[in-house]
Order: structure tokens, then sequence, then C-alpha cells
């Protein structure tokens, strides 16, 4: 009866530590890091839907970085926000405006007050003299914890330069005026050989 008791403690004993173990190994210490970037990234991704580059600012440190898609390179908030205003919304800007959705691609990786994550967008771009065009593009985004709050310090947008939208449609474009100029060619063909036969009667 006595080892019966024992066997049951012991194995009481064992389930308990198992579950802590597993318990301690659930919790994550930067939980409440990770919840606060999410907002910040959702943040920014409304800001960009609203067009408000002023909510988007919000969620940047005064001398952040931004290297945007088309490789050119932004240092501190006021360039931040002349390089959008010249880029997206008016008439006489690129485009009218631009849609995205972000996504993570792995949990952020802390070191002390400094994260850096990764992941992927939708991009939808409304320029003024073209049609609406597609990308789907990357982001890693460096972040700092300044007075308690975390702030974008530099972010890295990039897409694939060789396989896209517009190279697709460049191709495409090819196809089309290679086909014209061949039939133009024989059209050409044509119109000579009955001029020279006219000309040879």
């Amino acid at each position: 009866m006595k080892s019966v008791k024992r066997y049951l403690l012991s194995a009481v004993f064992l389930f308990w530590s198992l579950n802590g173990l597993a318990g301690a190994a659930d919790t994550d210490p930067r939980a409440e890091d990770r919840k606060q970037l999410l907002h910040l990234m959702h943040e920014v991704e409304a800001a960009i839907n609203e067009q408000n580059i002023d909510r988007m600012l919000t969620q940047f440190a005064d001398n952040a970085t931004v290297t945007w898609l088309n490789a050119e390179v932004s240092r501190g908030k006021g360039e931040i926000k002349a390089y959008y205003q010249r880029m997206v919304g008016a008439e006489g800007t690129i485009l009218k405006k631009y849609l995205t959705k972000a996504s993570l691609g792995a949990p952020a990786r802390f070191y002390g007050d400094i994260a850096v994550a990764d992941g992927s967008t939708a991009d939808e771009f409304f320029p003024w003299k073209r049609d609406v065009f597609k990308f789907d593009s990357r982001w890693s985004g460096t972040m700092a914890k300044i007075d308690g709050q975390w702030k974008l310090v530099a972010l890295h947008l990039s897409t694939n330069v060789f396989t896209n939208p517009l190279i697709a449609e460049y191709e495409q474009m090819l196809r089309y005026v290679g086909i014209g100029a061949f039939l133009a060619g024989l059209l050409l063909t044509y119109l000579l050989m009955r001029f020279l036969r006219r000309g040879a009667r």
C-alpha cells in the first residue's frame, strides 16, 4: 500500500514539475514589447492607407532613416515627410495614393532596447499617369525603445527588380512592338514588290 502511495505522489510531483517547466518555456518576457511593436506596424500601415503622413511619423524617431522602394533615402522626419508629399497625393505628384497590407515574417529579435524585424507587404499603387499596378515587397525595420515607447529608427523597403509587374508589362510591350514591326515589314515588302512589278511592265 505504501509503495502505491509513493508511486502516486511521485507521479503527481512529476506532473506538476513538467507543467511548471512548460509554463516557464511558454512565458515570453518580451510579450508586452511584441504587442507594442505589432501596434506600431499596424499604425504605420493604417497611416499609409489613410494617406496620413503625420500619423505615420508619430511612429518614427526624430532621426529615423527610410530607404524607399525607388532607392531614395530620407533622413529625419522632415525629409521623410518631404519625400512623401513629393511622391503621393496632390496632382503633380507621382501617385494619387497607395495602399498596403503588411505582415510580419518572423518574431522580432531583441538586443536590449533595440528590436529588429522583417516581413512583407502587398502594395497597390495608383499613379496619376497610368493604370493601377501591384507589388509584393519586403521590409525590414529597426526599432528602439525611447522614453518607454518603441519607435522606428530605420526602415528599408525593397522589391524584386528582376521579376515584377512593371517588368512583365514592359516585356509584353516589347512583344507587341516586335509583332507590329514584323507586320509592318511584311506590308512594306508587299508594297515594294508591287511597285517593282509595275515598273517592270
